[in-house]
């Protein structure tokens, strides 16, 4: 076993050797240009390390690694273009620096990149990945628009939050644990409990998200406190809040994210100080740990030794310490 630090360099160090100079330039410069542009590589490093947790080669699995961080990749690009977003990782965005449709089509190649990457396996395991990326992929897809179908509603439930955020987010992690499974044998009993570590894993990663995207230190957290609250996002805090709140603390509540002030910094204090009020910012910190304990009950089921299951919980608890 490797440490996270020594993943990520041979993940980097791979990716480096993918991404060169191709023709058409207009075409290939904004997929090397995203794909450089930095970012936790969290999901192929979990690849690497569910490979040599059940036994195989961290290096077997790199390309289904790199699978899984070029969708990922991809899916960023579209949904800048989606969301009109200028920055992404503190550069501008593909379409930003190019055009949308130079974004739309990068991504498209993107996207058939990520499954050429399974043809350097065999066939079964090419199946195996194959199989599985394709449901997330569409799983992706379906979170995505369950997120912007919620922009326009006033009546997301808390369970169809959990369920977008299951989809757009956490199936991806869950993938990538699962492809370093496939890759390393394991047997299906194990590929599916790693699969659920993973999601479970997943969920509580973006409720830390969203709760640090209002409560996160400005310093360490990489981008702008608030954005959620600006773009009058329904998270998991706003859901709670709704949930217990009174009925003339509601009113103002969804009042304030149906608006569009001048004054961003106000409008933020004043979600943060519903957040606080109500309980929602403690309620959403109890999720976050209940998922994470729900991921850890899937560990438990794994049939790996008691120190590499040690290793996964570390992870998992660094995880969710963080402040970015």
């Amino acid at each position: 076993m490797l440490s996270i630090k020594e993943y990520h360099q041979a993940f980097i160090t791979h990716l480096n050797g993918y991404v060169h100079d191709k023709e058409p330039k207009n075409l290939y410069a904004p997929i090397q240009y995203i794909l450089k542009l930095g970012g936790k590589r969290l999901r192929p490093i979990l690849t690497l390390m569910t490979t040599d947790i059940f036994d195989g080669h961290y290096k077997d699995a790199m390309d289904a690694a790199l699978s899984i961080e070029v969708f990922h990749n991809f899916s960023l690009v579209h949904d800048d273009i989606m969301d009109a977003a200028p920055l992404r990782r503190g550069q501008p965005t593909v379409h930003e620096k190019w055009d949308v449709n130079t974004g739309i089509l990068s991504g498209d190649a993107m996207l058939i990149m990520a499954y050429r990457l399974f043809e350097n396996y065999d066939s079964q395991m090419f199946r195996d990945l194959a199989q599985l990326f394709s449901k997330t992929a569409i799983e992706v897809c379906e979170g995505q628009q369950y997120d912007i179908d919620f922009e326009s509603r006033t009546n997301v439930t808390v369970s169809e939050y959990l369920k977008m955020i299951e989809y757009k987010t956490a199936v991806l992690v869950a993938a990538a644990m699962k492809m370093g499974a496939i890759v390393a044998k394991a047997n299906l009993k194990d590929q599916n409990h790693i699969y659920e570590f993973g999601k479970h894993l997943g969920v509580a990663f973006q409720l830390q998200d969203d709760y640090l995207d209002t409560f996160g230190d400005p310093k360490s957290f990489g981008k702008q406190l608030g954005g959620d609250i600006i773009e009058n996002k329904k998270t998991y805090l706003y859901l709670k809040a709704m949930e217990f709140s009174d009925d003339k603390d509601k009113v103002a509540l969804r009042q304030l994210f149906t608006s569009k002030p001048q004054d961003v910094e106000a409008k933020i204090r004043a979600a943060k100080q519903f957040f606080v009020s109500s309980g929602s910012a403690t309620a959403t910190e109890k999720a976050i740990r209940t998922y994470t304990d729900l991921a850890f009950s899937a560990l438990e089921l794994i049939e790996i030794a008691d120190h590499k299951k040690q290793i996964l919980r570390d992870f998992g608890i660094q995880l969710m310490n963080r402040t970015v």
